[in-house]
């Protein structure tokens, strides 16, 4: 049939769509106030920076196709962090620190589960220009205060290091497809894979690998790491970090997972995902990385999160929308004045044009305008009418 759909794409409709602007609006704003500043990247790039600095993951999940006016190859956008870092690299070119919010729309080749959609909409906030922990406790701190607009606060905030990983790939000597296989064990956690793969490695470093996938939970899980993992400065300035972060949190539900590497071949050093609402993926995603920008020829710090807007708004509780009001066509001055000031006050009004008798409430209209003894008057809308 012409009318359906790819499979995983969805119109959104009006009701959704009013949530949706809604929270869009009320998050946008919230970031503003922080000194966010809103940036709109295009839907379509050259390739080469759609995925400058992120992987092959990102790569896979980009929609190509060849530019008919250059014959390069393009790409419709599948994450808009790289366009945002590339903004702040070349286009705002600022010494100091930058601070950029950005929501659109971003298309995957491939849902990332059975329930998503392949165009999610993405909403997010980046901090350029600071490579200290403060940026990062900023960061998480709007995420917080982003989900609780949302009326969907996180009932656990995971936390991790990219470095940990790094510093022990270093010692145990891995070259780069061992260090992708001991990224795939570790996400799943598969200890007896991670045995095989470092039988040949430096004992220390292969201990405090097998370790990892353990290191989960509270506070407690970085007392617990620091007696297990190798006291090189790497580890010891990852901890420090963590353990910082847990003390200027206190409050958030901070949690902790070591061997949780999402996102390694983009993030530098921090990494944290969200969760909240019942949800049983993450809700937000983020993190430190600094790399990226070094890709687009200007080295700069960053880190900052992202989130499906649209699956949000699932897990944020309806809000009922207010209805309109039918009124007749604004035949003379006074009508036409009467309907001006409801709209100033933010109400929908809308006029009946002739011939609809009994479609109106369909069409969102549970109210309508009278004329009572010159005055005008706003009555419940009955069905029939």
């Amino acid at each position: 049939m012409r009318w359906v759909l790819p499979d995983y794409i969805q119109d959104v409709l009006p009701d959704e769509a009013a949530r949706l602007e809604g929270l869009r609006c009320r998050l946008l704003d919230a970031f503003r106030v922080r000194g966010y500043q809103l940036v709109m990247p295009p839907l379509i790039e050259y390739l080469d920076v759609l995925v400058t600095g992120a992987g092959r993951d990102l790569r896979l999940r980009t929609y190509q196709l060849v530019d008919q006016l250059s014959g390069r190859a393009m790409g419709l956008r599948a994450d808009m962090t790289p366009q945002v870092t590339r903004i702040d690299s070349h286009l705002l070119n600022r010494e100091g620190v930058s601070r950029l919010c950005y929501c659109g729309s971003v298309l995957h080749t491939k849902p990332s589960s059975f329930a998503a959609t392949r165009e999610p909409l993405q909403l997010g906030a980046e901090l350029y220009g600071h490579a200290g922990l403060e940026a990062d406790i900023e960061v998480l701190r709007l995420l917080d205060g982003a989900m609780r607009l949302a009326c969907v606060p996180a009932t656990r905030i995971e936390i991790g290091h990219v470095g940990l990983f790094h510093a022990l790939a270093d010692r145990a000597d891995l070259g780069d497809a061992a260090r992708e296989e001991a990224f795939g064990l570790l996400q799943g956690k598969d200890v007896p894979g991670l045995r095989v793969l470092l039988a040949a490695s430096d004992l220390s470093a292969r201990e405090a690998f097998l370790a990892l996938p353990g290191l989960y939970g509270g506070i407690e899980t970085l007392d617990e790491a620091a007696s297990r993992l190798p006291r090189i400065p790497e580890v010891v300035a990852a901890l420090a970090d963590l353990r910082r972060l847990a003390g200027e949190l206190d409050g958030l539900p901070l949690g902790f997972d070591l061997g949780d590497l999402r996102g390694y071949h983009y993030h530098s050093g921090l990494v944290f995902a969200a969760y909240g609402g019942g949800a049983p993926a993450a809700l937000a995603l983020g993190g430190r990385y600094d790399r990226v920008a070094e890709a687009f020829g200007r080295a700069r710090s960053a880190t900052g999160f992202s989130l499906d807007l649209r699956e949000l708004a699932q897990y944020s509780p309806g809000v009922a929308l207010a209805g309109a009001i039918l009124a007749p066509v604004a035949k003379n001055p006074a009508l036409a004045s009467e309907i001006a000031r409801l709209r100033s006050e933010g109400e929908i009004v809308v006029e009946a044009l002739p011939g609809h008798d009994g479609t109106w409430k369909d069409a969102g209209c549970d109210r309508r305008l009278l004329e009572c003894e010159g005055c005008w008057t706003v009555a419940a809308l009955h069905g029939k009418e």
